[in-house]
């Protein structure tokens, strides 16, 4: 296991490190729900849908990419070809 960085924080329930606070907070939510108040659920439910509009706007980016690469390719063939 890496080195862990000073300013970590740790989950309260089994004390594993994490680099920041929003981490920490979807660890606490799946692996430890049932021991959370409800401060501690609110924290998880917003960590939860803030990572998912980042793997939506990361999806949406990478199929841009591949579309662009596919049209790229496909141009630069047909350019070659002739």
């Amino acid at each position: 296991m890496p080195d862990t960085p000073p300013d970590a924080v740790e989950c309260p329930h089994c004390g594993e490190p994490f680099p920041d606070e929003r981490l920490r907070d979807l660890h606490r939510g799946l692996e430890h729900y049932d021991r959370l108040d409800d401060a501690e659920r609110e924290a998880f439910d917003e960590a939860y849908l803030a990572e998912n509009a980042d793997l939506r706007s990361f999806r949406l980016r990478a199929l841009a990419v591949l579309v662009l690469l596919y049209f790229g390719f496909l141009i630069l063939y047909a350019v070659v070809t002739l």
